[in-house]
């Protein structure tokens, strides 16, 4: 059980000891996908400012900030910018977050929460409308770390 950070030699599950490690400009970008029926998909296009869509980028950043609190041994981390952007198509909501962080662990959970969020507040706002709909393909796409 030793290869999962999470995990010590016993099985026991641990937060990880970062104390020793250099902080470090850190990003990473994480895509949910929420598949829509077309006819979902048309109202949320047509929906003014300040819509279902405002409402999940919204919902997504505020997850990622809260991540920490979410996810049992995750560390609170100061997030520097948390972007949360959603595209409709044809049959689907595709959402990209982005975290970045200077720290001594990196941001892909805050970016996958966001992600993950942002997704269900649009299906939590459609779901009268379309029984259907599914979250799917939850992913991390970049994660990059550079000195500070």
């Amino acid at each position: 059980m030793s290869e999962l950070s999470h995990v010590d030699e016993s099985g026991s599950v641990r937060m990880v000891d970062v104390g020793a490690k250099p902080q470090s400009r850190r990003r990473a970008v994480a895509r949910a996908e929420l598949r829509v029926a077309p006819e979902t998909a048309r109202r949320l296009r047509e929906l003014p400012k300040g819509d279902a869509l405002a409402t999940a980028q919204l919902a997504g950043i505020m997850a990622a900030k809260r991540t920490s609190e979410l996810i049992p041994l995750c560390h609170p981390l100061p997030l520097s910018v948390v972007d949360v952007q959603l595209e409709v198509g044809d049959s689907s909501v595709e959402i990209t977050a982005a975290a970045e962080t200077t720290a001594q662990t990196g941001v892909e959970m805050e970016a996958l929460v966001a992600a993950a969020v942002a997704a269900l507040t649009v299906y939590d706002m459609a779901k009268a409308v379309d029984k259907g709909m599914r979250v799917t393909d939850v992913v991390l796409v970049e994660k990059t770390k550079d000195p500070a």
